[in-house]
């Protein structure tokens, strides 16, 4: 077995892990061949729920910062947070995170209870990437200038932000699997 580091774009860690001359068969370490879906599915169902969370808990803190900004920046005279588009796009943000809470948590729920989460761990983690991509753009957006800059951490939830969406299956892969598991 070897590993290699990998670089990600938002500075967390990560290896590639390769496993060289690795014998398979019945009495081998690893298993059969083709008989590890059985262990490998509920694992990652577990990570889809569990970065689901993660990315609620980053456009959360994104929608936070960003409301407390909203409601002390000036400009032409007035607190931002009066101009009634931002209102309308803080609306919508936070009608999201709610949304999403709730299939985090309806996931979260199933796999503590084990029950089947399949369906769920997939609808979270779809809603979850659409949410920290919406999160992470108004972030930047709605801060201005700041936003763009290492000077605010807006850069740094976009970042991560893309980095999860893409991890372990984007929306599309996980609407297209929950589509599937509710027999469409």
């Amino acid at each position: 077995m070897t590993r290699s580091h990998l670089s990600l774009i938002d500075s967390r860690g990560a290896a590639k892990i390769a496993f060289d001359g690795v014998e398979v068969g019945a009495d081998a370490v690893l298993g059969e061949v083709d008989k590890g879906w059985a262990v490998l599915e509920p694992t990652l169902d577990r990570a889809y729920a569990g970065l689901a969370a993660e990315m609620l808990g980053s456009a959360s803190a994104a929608f936070d910062i960003t409301l407390d900004y909203l409601k002390t920046r000036t400009q032409f005279g007035q607190v931002i947070g009066t101009f009634q588009a931002l209102q309308h796009r803080a609306a919508k943000w936070f009608t999201d995170l709610e949304t999403t809470r709730s299939c985090v948590e309806a996931a979260l729920e199933a796999l503590d209870a084990g029950a089947d989460s399949r369906a769920l761990a997939s609808l979270a983690k779809a809603k979850a990437s659409e949410l920290v991509h919406l999160a992470s753009n108004e972030m930047v957006q709605m801060h201005g200038g700041i936003g763009m800059t290492d000077a605010h951490d807006a850069g740094l939830y976009m970042k991560r932000a893309r980095v999860t969406e893409a991890l372990f299956g984007g929306a599309s892969f996980h609407r297209d699997r929950y589509a599937r598991l509710m027999g469409f």
